[in-house]
């Protein structure tokens, strides 16, 4: 995609993005009615309004459209161009009241994440990028640490990973553990700098973490999937298996650090 291009889907995002989050002032986090959805997981009115909005301010005819909250269309596999939206990702904090819920959005070409904005509307923050503009934050460049060891690195970790004890042992690894909600919010927060690291040892579906990935690419940073290959979007299934996302100077260490707990099938032979 050319930086014309690149620059046109940016701002289509941040417009987007802006739009989203008057729908959301609407609402009141920690004070929201939520259903559930096969799987357990939560849905709220604000996930579906949002949806809306954001499918009314980005997608243009001959493109294609993949939402945790919309139907999935396989007609999207032809196209060239396709959006991969999560209206709100971290609904369960959202509706707990916690500040670690946001809006993510991906521009993905030919299966690659070419463009990303994610805007998390209680602490105010916004992360733009795209690799011809690079990354910011709130309106300021950004990009990935510079960390080059895990030792005193700081790690984003999920909450529910962390609540199910499945990073007790990470523990004494050297390096400090944050639990957080919603994983495109901590990809955000490495793309910009404001953490080292992330990664997930569970399945994510490309909504999770297509907006996330592109901004820690357009920031310098790293992301592979478990299978150490690049991040690639827009597969008739979703489901991705896990993924992780560093300053590229903690590459190696990292993939080291966690090849023991991969599946099977995710390991180096």
């Amino acid at each position: 995609m050319s930086g014309k291009s690149q620059a046109e889907a940016l701002r289509r995002i941040e417009g987007a993005l802006e739009a989203a989050r008057a729908v959301l002032a609407r609402f009141t986090a920690g004070a929201i009615a939520a259903e559930y959805k096969a799987g357990h997981d939560p849905v709220t009115e604000a996930d579906r309004r949002v949806d809306a909005v954001l499918r009314r301010e980005l997608l243009h005819e001959g493109e294609g459209w993949l939402s945790e909250e919309s139907v999935d269309h396989l007609s999207r596999l032809e196209c060239e161009r396709v959006w991969v939206v999560d209206p709100v990702d971290g609904t369960r904090e959202f509706v707990a009241g916690i500040q670690e819920f946001c809006v993510s959005v991906a521009l993905v070409e030919r299966g690659r994440p070419v463009a990303g904005g994610i805007c998390n509307p209680a602490t105010n923050e916004i992360f733009l990028g795209s690799p011809d503009s690079g990354v910011t934050y709130n309106g300021k460049p950004a990009r990935v640490s510079s960390r080059t060891s895990m030792s005193g690195s700081l790690i984003l970790a999920s909450r529910s990973e962390v609540k199910r004890g499945e990073w007790k042992r990470f523990e004494s690894a050297g390096f400090t553990i944050r639990a957080m909600g919603s994983v495109a919010y901590k990809l955000a927060l490495v793309s910009a700098g404001l953490a080292d690291a992330t990664f997930t040892l569970t399945p994510k579906h490309e909504w999770d973490v297509a907006a996330g990935a592109a901004l820690v690419l357009s920031g310098g940073g790293f992301v592979s999937t478990l299978e150490n290959v690049p991040l690639a979007c827009n597969n008739k299934s979703t489901l991705l298996s896990g993924l992780l996302a560093c300053a590229p100077g903690l590459r190696g260490e990292l993939r080291t650090l966690v090849e023991n707990y991969l599946p099977a099938g995710c390991r180096r032979s």
